[in-house]
């Protein structure tokens, strides 16, 4: 039986609409989908990368078990977690205290939402190499803790106790102007009526910030923590410029472990279970906020 005009025109139009978004499938299939199959396949192996394809040694599951009795692996992975979970809540609340205060109290917003913005968008490398030399004995930040009256400040990337938090404040500094520009932008859609009826009730500025523009900023908070959350836990530039998972292993993440086991160890089989666990984590959390976002479907 024939097909009918109007069915062509709907299958010439699908076509061309499939033929426009190709390129973009099988970039996804070469770069993402494929090498995440092939990895997976390589976990389970002890595979040398320098020894090339096809000398793999199918091990089964001893990297997915070998790892929890490696000091390097939990160590990273307790680094990690602990990062993630500084970084996380203070660039949070501190994005959100600075939001209110630009939305109720600065008149020059806009340029100072791009100046906070700015070391977001800047190249990292650029940011961790001028953070590298404000932590210098000479250095700028040095200098003020020093005259605010800690006469003998750490080496803080050369200390093996100041080395992660360190990295974290300068984490937190570049990261949340993000966060700002989020929350501006859901502060120009709160209904100001509610505001007006409370502040014709007697409620002061922090009683109408703690009741009603938390309780109205809950959805873009929980977005805010799950994808800073998945930021967090791929962190890897600052840890490779500013101190290469050092001094000892007290800065160094999994992320950063991978890449060393892979690229300078050859575990390349090992690697890729590292990174399946990682996957596994990243997972859950990406889980846990599409599950979240049917609560606040409604806002």
């Amino acid at each position: 039986m024939a097909l009918s005009a109007r069915k062509k025109r709907e299958i010439r139009a699908n076509l061309t609409g499939y033929t426009f978004i190709l390129p973009n499938i099988i970039g996804v299939c070469a770069f993402t989908l494929i090498p995440m199959i092939y990895s997976l396949i390589m976990s389970f192996t002890d595979w040398d990368y320098t020894q090339g394809f096809g000398n793999y040694n199918f091990i089964g599951l001893k990297n997915f078990i070998d790892m929890w009795s490696d000091e390097w692996f939990t160590t990273s992975l307790a680094n990690t977690v602990f990062f993630s979970i500084v970084v996380v809540p203070l660039t949070i609340a501190l994005a959100l205290v600075i939001a209110v205060v630009i939305d109720r109290y600065c008149f020059a917003k806009l340029p100072i939402k791009l100046a906070m913005f700015m070391p977001y968008i800047s190249n990292v490398v650029a940011v961790a190499i001028v953070w590298v030399m404000m932590y210098s004995p000479w250095g700028p930040f040095t200098q003020l803790v020093q005259a605010l009256g800690w006469e003998n400040p750490p080496q803080w990337l050369g200390d093996p106790t100041w080395a992660l938090p360190a990295i974290m404040l300068m984490t937190i500094w570049s990261n949340v102007g993000y966060a700002i520009m989020i929350y501006t932008s859901a502060i120009q859609g709160l209904p100001k009526d509610a505001y007006e009826a409370a502040e014709i009730d007697g409620a002061n500025a922090f009683q109408q910030f703690r009741y009603l523009t938390l309780h109205f900023l809950s959805p873009t908070t929980f977005f805010l923590v799950i994808t800073t959350f998945i930021t967090s836990f791929q962190v890897f530039a600052p840890i490779q410029i500013m101190t290469r998972g050092g001094p000892g292993s007290s800065s160094n993440v999994l992320v950063y472990y991978i890449y060393t086991s892979a690229f300078s160890y050859y575990r390349m089989g090992y690697a890729s279970a590292m990174s399946w666990i990682l996957f596994i984590i990243l997972f859950a959390i990406t889980m846990v906020q599409w599950h979240g976002q049917k609560k606040w479907v409604s806002y």
